[in-house]
């Protein structure tokens, strides 16, 4: 009867353990999403000399210094996904080209 007690116990301490570790890293996740989310906005300043017909072609230093704060993880996981949004929202797939 000890046994079962014991395994029951350690049962109930892994599981408490495994609802722990998920918890920490879901708002791990969020809090990446957040920031990431704030790194993206400040590239806002960017906007005149990314957007087509865009008469600045040489970013302002605000700019550059924005791009440098943003992860790269950030980065590439944004472009990763909205490359992926048209299939999604039922639409034709992306087609650039070779535009740059």
């Amino acid at each position: 009867m000890e046994v079962i007690k014991s395994v029951a116990s350690l049962s109930s301490q892994a599981a408490a353990i495994l609802v722990l570790l998920t918890v920490v890293a879901v708002q791990t996740q969020t809090a990446k999403a957040q920031s990431c989310s704030t790194e993206l906005t400040n590239l806002n300043v960017c906007a005149p000399f990314v957007v087509p017909g865009a008469t600045q072609t040489n970013p302002s230093p605000d700019c550059c210094a924005a791009l440098q704060s943003v992860q790269h993880d950030c980065l590439c996981s944004t472009l990763s996904i909205a490359s992926r949004l048209p299939s999604q929202c039922n639409l034709p797939p992306l087609t650039c080209g070779n535009r740059w």
